[in-house]
Formats: structure tokens, C-alpha cells, sequence
């Protein structure tokens, strides 16, 4: 399950993890218009952690995700 909330600054994602199975805490991603944040609380510190992403590095783990084991580089399109 998942709920998207769109506010003033940035777009708000909660992934809830849902089943009979160990469950994870919940993951929110919250998209700016220059940076992306993941954040998930972490029941043995007892705090959030959180990492930001640039938006370059978000389109390379999109395209990462449709790609086989390997390096890669994504280049500009040629205009």
C-alpha cells in the first residue's frame, strides 16, 4: 500500500509494508524540485534516517532498475 500527498514544496510518497511476513518500516520519499529524500525510521537507533538523492542520481537509478549487471553512464541526447 502506498498514499502520494502533493504539498506546497514537494510531492509526498509513503510505501507501507504490508503482509504476513517481517514488515519494514514505513519508507517516505518526498520529491523537491531539486532534490528527492528517502527517509525510514530505524527501530534499533530510534531515529530517521534519511538520504537525498540529486535528480540525476534518480534518473539513474530509474534506468538502472531496466538494465542487466554492469557500469553504465547516461549521456545527453544529442541535439
Amino acid at each position: 500500500m502506498f498514499s502520494i500527498e502533493h504539498e506546497f514544496d514537494a510531492t509526498v510518497i509513503t510505501l507501507v509494508d504490508e503482509g504476513p511476513n517481517h514488515l519494514q518500516e514505513d519508507v517516505t520519499v518526498t520529491a523537491f524540485e531539486d532534490c528527492v529524500t528517502v527517509e525510514q525510521f530505524d527501530p534499533r537507533t530510534e531515529q530517521v534516517q534519511k538520504i537525498t538523492l540529486s535528480l540525476a542520481q534518480l534518473h539513474e537509478l530509474a534506468a538502472a532498475l531496466d538494465l542487466p549487471e554492469g557500469v553504465y553512464r547516461i549521456r545527453p541526447p544529442i541535439e
